[in-house]
């Protein structure tokens, strides 16, 4: 570079800092200006010889996510001067103690917080998107402000990522949606969520988002003038009011347009709510509510409302803080529209989110919303036992998911995800209640768990000290909380059982004269076609294996079985050595989603999953759904690229798979005969009631009762004990 063009670089710097200072949203002191000058000197000198991929000094960027910081998002000298270095310390000499050197603990432990991300892709062990998105959550616990920051730099780099090769491009985008958008919406950072969703589709579908944004274009003047017309109608009655306000029309985003263009399968033409009207008014703290239902009022007057897309946000906000009124009225020319009714406080909580609420919060007063998500959060973060992929599918539900608000027997409010459960609702409420939940009454009337709340339902949870978590809890529970919970519980029984489970094996096998060692469960594991000791003594505690199945197995404990099973034991150890055969036999159902669906599939070449693989489905173009292993080389790209295509995939284990059956009872009626035969189902057989019903005519009785079981053994041993119940002449299977 030229003496001059390094001049001319160097004042655009300054000034580019001067305008950060002018910007900034909170009022900076003397001492908040030496912090960030300080900042900005270091970060300046740190990366004084390197370059944007553009050409541009890369000091721009620290500044430019810095300006976001300050001005957008709206946050604190602290947070402006961790934006300037967050680099610093992954790209420069300085060190960690450096920065706590010269600006103390809290910018090091947040500037600490962003290299930790920034390393995450670096790190080769780190196999997958999903486990980065983990990883990248934890640092939530150090300090919000670190994701915010992070969230603040990927908006940076999606508005200047033209210099990018295309490959990487789309890969960001992907990414974007998949991370960084969620989190900004939960955060309350609406205006930058709908912009990164905007970007990541430029990139993503560039034919699209260029279509839909000329189209925009085009019609600005129509829209303007749809607007005026509008506001024209109310104006003279919000005057009259004598109302401060001002009304301004906001085009709804490009990705919002094309989302609807997907869901309702429709050209842009036949979308009519493209753009919402906000009217934004001044008022005092105790006037707000009262002058947003009287411009409700004023706007009802003249423009029928519909009754079912009111939304009152302001009698209760959203967990994120949002506060509005919005209702959808019949407008000119007999077309839907959005109006947003807001105070200047609401609207700069709308517009800022996490930094505006403190604003307007006094004396020792914390914003509650963030506090209560970042408990959740890490929550949901230490009971993530299972595997990443599945983990990000289920918190993302809860990061994006519209909210309802349900009230307790004593009418308190509570905001849960739009179609949340009891059984959720019963996690929220406190783990412990969660946990021993027996039913569940919604306004008064007693429903099954996994009924669908609505907002305005009464939700009473009924305990009992004998309630325990089952498997079909995680059918009913759709949070990621509840969802955690019941895992850990479920995970914690299966234990239990299997401890008893390998006494009862103890003993059986010393009546059989062979010993229970490590060589042996191993020659066990491996007869069974299992894949852990855990397994096996499982499935004698429930009786899936049963006395037979275990002579079968002693029965072949010859000295050659042995040297054959050595040999076996030593080839399967390698992972490529696994016998598909075995495998096959037990793993041979595949099932996707949620709902455990059978879909029709294929198995991908680039990893050649086989029957028992940890896996995940992957919905292509022209193939269909193509099965992937988790770890397979492809993973990632999938994963990150075109996150919206991932489908959750497993193996079934034919031995764990539950059945519903019928059995017919007859007999005499004895007092106390029913609490008899279902303490014998419950108590003693691992096995769950589905339906029950008796009748008795003339001192005789006969009873059909449905119930789950894990396999004919189990049943037929039911049987057993139920014809040694005294008073009951027959039991068969319908």
């Amino acid at each position: 570079m030229t003496q001059e063009a390094i001049e001319k670089e160097n004042k655009q710097i300054a000034k580019q800092y001067k305008e950060l200072l002018r910007i900034s949203y909170q009022h900076l002191s003397d001492d908040d200006k030496t912090l960030i000058r300080s900042a900005f000197e270091i970060a300046v000198d740190a990366h004084k010889n390197q370059r944007r991929k553009s050409g541009e000094a890369y000091i721009f960027h620290p500044i430019a996510v810095a300006k976001i910081v300050a001005s957008e998002i709206g946050l604190d000298a602290t947070s402006i001067a961790s934006a300037l270095l967050h680099d610093v310390v992954e790209d420069s000499e300085y060190t960690l103690d450096d920065i706590e050197r010269m600006f103390g603990k809290v910018v090091a432990r947040i500037v600490d917080g962003l290299t930790k991300i920034a390393h995450l892709k670096k790190d080769m062990n780190t196999s997958q998107q999903a486990e980065n998105f983990r990883k990248m959550l934890l640092t939530l616990n150090d300090d919000v402000r670190v994701i915010i920051i992070k969230i603040a730099d990927r908006y940076h780099n999606m508005l200047t990522m033209d210099a990018m090769p295309e490959h990487k491009q789309v890969q960001m985008a992907s990414e974007t949606l998949y991370i960084y958008a969620p989190l900004a919406h939960r955060i309350g950072l609406y205006n930058i969520k709908t912009e990164l969703e905007d970007l990541s589709l430029k990139y993503t579908e560039p034919d699209v988002y260029n279509d839909i944004k000329e189209k925009i274009e085009d019609s600005k003047e129509e829209q303007q003038a749809y607007i005026d017309a509008f506001s024209g109608v109310i104006d003279k009655s919000l005057k009259e009011e004598g109302l401060n306000y001002y009304i301004k029309g906001r085009m709804k985003s490009i990705f919002s347009i094309r989302r609807k263009m997907k869901a309702q399968n429709v050209a842009f033409d036949e979308i009519y709510d493209k753009f919402a009207i906000r009217i934004i008014y001044k008022s005092d703290r105790q006037n707000e509510k009262f002058l947003a239902w009287k411009i409700y009022s004023i706007v009802t007057d003249h423009f029928t409302p519909n009754p079912v897309r009111l939304r009152d946000w302001i009698s209760s906000p959203k967990t994120t803080g949002y506060e509005a009124l919005h209702i959808t009225v019949m407008g000119p020319k007999g077309r839907w529209v959005e109006v947003q009714i807001r105070s200047e406080r609401m609207h700069e909580i709308a517009e800022k989110g996490y930094a505006a609420h403190f604003k307007y919060k006094h004396g020792d007063q914390k914003e509650q919303g963030i506090e209560i998500w970042l408990n959740r959060l890490q929550e949901a973060l230490e009971n993530a036992n299972t595997n990443a992929v599945d983990f990000v599918e289920e918190f993302k539900l809860n990061l994006y998911s519209k909210e309802i608000f349900v009230f307790t027997p004593k009418g308190e409010l509570k905001s849960l995800p739009k179609g949340a459960t009891p059984l959720d609702f019963a996690f929220n409420i406190h783990t412990e209640v969660g946990m021993r939940t027996r039913g569940s009454k919604v306004n008064g009337k007693l429903v099954p768990l996994n009924t669908t709340l609505h907002s305005g339902d009464q939700v009473e949870i009924i305990t009992s000290d004998q309630a325990k978590p089952n498997q079909n809890w995680l059918d009913y529970a759709t949070t990621a909380r509840a969802r955690a919970k019941i895992k850990s519980s479920l995970r914690e029984e299966k234990k239990s059982i299997a401890e008893e489970g390998k006494e009862v094996l103890r003993r059986k096998l010393k009546s059989q004269k062979v010993s229970l060692n490590e060589d042996t469960v191993n020659k066990m594991v491996t007869f069974f076609k299992l894949k852990t000791s855990l397994d096996l003594f499982y499935r004698v505690g429930i009786g899936a294996i049963d006395n037979q199945m275990i002579k079968d197995f002693t029965s072949s404990y010859s000295n050659a079985f042995i040297s054959f099973f050595k040999n076996k034991i030593r080839r399967a150890s390698a992972p490529n050595e696994i016998n598909k055969e075995e495998i096959t036999s037990k793993y041979d159902v595949l099932v996707f989603g949620k709902e455990e669906e059978k879909l029709e599939y294929k198995l991908s070449q680039c990893c050649n999953p086989i029957p028992g693989d940890d896996v995940f489905g992957f919905v292509s173009v022209n193939e269909g759904i193509k099965v992937h292993k988790k770890n397979c080389p492809n993973a990632i790209q999938l994963q990150s690229n075109y996150a919206y295509r991932i489908i959750s995939a497993k193996w079934i284990d034919s031995t764990q798979q539950e059945f519903q059956s019928v059995i017919r009872l007859t007999g005499i009626d004895n007092l106390g005969l029913v609490s008899e035969i279902t303490e014998v189902i419950s108590d003693n057989m691992h096995v769950n009631i589905r339906n029950l019903n008796f009748s008795t005519d003339g001192g005789t009785f006969v009873g059909e009762i449905t119930v789950v079981v894990k396999n004919i053994g189990i049943l037929k041993k039911l049987i057993v004990n139920l014809k040694k119940i005294n008073g009951i002449d027959k039991v068969t299977r319908i």
